[in-house]
């Protein structure tokens, strides 16, 4: 017996019965999303990486209205320096390797594969390749990153002379 109520042909092809497809991620979860997917592609960053033993190596992946991603390799002992993202947002993966993020305020934590960073404009903070293996992360701005704000370190107490030990 034939069913009066079936829909015929594919009802996915009515364009009015889709949703919307977003032009480009405008919230934070899309932009995670989009790191994750990036992430997850490794086929996409992998051929590209280098790794420069004087300094960071970074190449922009992809850009798109209102955001920027980059591809950053850390070799052992490369670090960021102190620094904001003047007005960005942004969030930061890792995709090979081990990062370690010193932020104001919030003391050191250790960043592998898969671990995910998001903040916002004015967060001030370091990021250190301090394990033995090179590095790889992945970078996503908005919108796109204009200023890069460079911080003097805080000088350290200094240590009172009776807890030095020889």
């Amino acid at each position: 017996m034939d069913n009066d109520n079936e829909i015929a042909g594919d009802p996915l092809a009515i364009p009015h019965l889709l949703p919307p497809a977003p032009e480009h991620p405008s919230t934070v979860a899309q932009f995670a999303a989009l790191a994750t997917a990036i992430a997850g592609d490794r086929a996409c960053w992998a051929p590209l990486v280098r790794y420069d033993a004087v300094s960071r190596w970074y190449h922009r992946l992809r850009t798109g209205p209102g955001y920027e991603v980059w591809l950053l390799s850390w070799v052992p002992g490369q670090g960021s320096g102190r620094h904001d993202h003047g007005g960005s947002n942004g969030l930061y993966t890792v995709l090979a390797g081990a990062l370690t993020e010193h932020a104001d305020g919030r003391g050191s934590r250790v960043l592998t594969p898969g671990s995910l960073r998001v903040f916002a404009p004015g967060y001030v903070h370091e990021v250190v390749n301090a394990s033995l293996d090179p590095a790889v992360s992945l970078h996503v701005y908005f919108p796109g990153l204009t200023d890069m704000r460079m911080y003097a370190r805080p000088h350290a107490e200094p240590v009172p002379r009776d807890v030095l030990t020889c």
